[in-house]
């Protein structure tokens, strides 16, 4: 049988009557409020190349406690945060000293230790804690010694020197840091991801591909895949830009004759400034002083208000010996310059053309 509260008599009772009866629907239901957290969590990230490595964790405190072999015992597993595992996150394939792993998310565990202790990545990362950690579970085990550190009131993870291709990953907490370096193999990463974006809608765009060779050429070994990505480039539509890469990757394979023909060939298709301005370039480093002078003032009747083309033929003829045509071409990109920088470095060298 229902039972009723009947609400009369004086406010008090009103009251408390109101209470009762906004409260039971309420306790039926098992709300919950939310509050936050003593040890609030955090997210720390690098980005090494084209990886991203992260730190979720939890910031406990020390709130005046005795933090190491108290707060936190030595030579038993520690969440190395609060609450919820502590997690690092890698996009790539990585390597700690030494240690290869593939790309994911891990459990990051530490057992303290007065002189030495012990970083542990665990396949496990969605625990509460290490109360169910199991040393089976390791994806790896290293040793790292700690080191003092300044006083750090709420623990942390900081990335520290990061490079193109390393980061060391160092936890901060009362007066103790102890760190472990993450690293990657950049240019395989770069590779990789280039290879994959050159399956999408990037393969149908001869500078797509004329990019990869450059990329490929300047930061790797692999010549033979970047001479193959400037051949994609060219078949797709030759340029004066994918021509010549391809003939410094054919010089650097060793033939300088078959890479003179394909620089030719690059220089007839040399149209804009920045293009005839390398090809002039090109020529004054094989000290072929008449032609790069030829192209490059070319380059001065197509663009006469540009600075930089006037300079390049003053340089050209100050190589060749004609100080002359050089102090003539050098004022006029003086008199075109409007950079304090240019005016100063060309000011320069016409002093020393007297």
């Amino acid at each position: 049988m229902p039972s009723f509260v009947r609400c009369t008599g004086r406010p008090l009772t009103a009251a408390l009557c109101f209470l009762a009866l906004g409260t039971a629907p309420l306790a039926a239901q098992n709300f919950r409020l939310v509050f936050p957290d003593a040890s609030q969590r955090a997210t720390i990230s690098q980005t090494v190349g084209l990886t991203n490595i992260s730190i979720d964790y939890g910031r406990p405190g020390i709130n005046g406690r005795i933090v190491w072999d108290s707060l936190v015992p030595y030579d038993s597993v520690w969440r190395a945060g609060a609450n919820i595992n502590t997690v690092l996150t890698v996009t790539s394939p990585f390597t700690v000293s030494g240690q290869a792993l593939p790309a994911g998310r891990y459990g990051l565990f530490m057992i303290p230790a007065k002189d030495k202790w012990t970083v542990i990545l665990s396949k496990e990362a969605n625990a509460w804690g290490a109360f169910s950690y199991a040393k089976s579970e390791d994806a790896l085990r290293i040793t790292a010694t700690p080191r003092p550190s300044e006083n750090v009131e709420r623990l942390e993870y900081t990335m520290d020197d990061p490079t193109d291709k390393a980061v060391t990953v160092t936890l901060r907490w009362e007066k103790v840091a102890v760190g472990f370096t993450v690293s990657v193999d950049r240019d395989q990463v770069v590779l990789d991801s280039l290879k994959q974006q050159l399956r999408n809608l990037a393969r149908f765009f001869p500078p797509a591909w004329a990019q990869a060779a450059g990329w490929a050429m300047a930061n790797t070994k692999n010549m033979a895949l970047a001479e193959n990505w400037a051949d994609s480039s060219i078949n797709l539509g030759p340029s004066f830009l994918n021509l010549t890469m391809k003939a410094n990757l054919v010089e650097r394979r060793g033939d300088k004759v078959e890479a003179d023909k394909i620089r030719t060939r690059a220089g007839a298709m040399a149209t804009t400034e920045v293009d005839l301005n390398a090809y002039g370039y090109q020529l004054l480093a094989a000290k072929k002083y008449d032609e790069a002078i030829a192209v490059l003032e070319r380059n001065t009747r197509d663009h006469p208000t540009s600075a930089n083309t006037w300079d390049s033929v003053g340089e050209a003829y100050a190589l060749k010996g004609d100080k002359a045509k050089a102090r003539t071409n050098y004022q006029k990109a003086l008199s075109l310059y409007t950079d304090p920088a240019n005016k100063q470095r060309v000011t320069a060298i016409l002093a020393n053309l007297k």
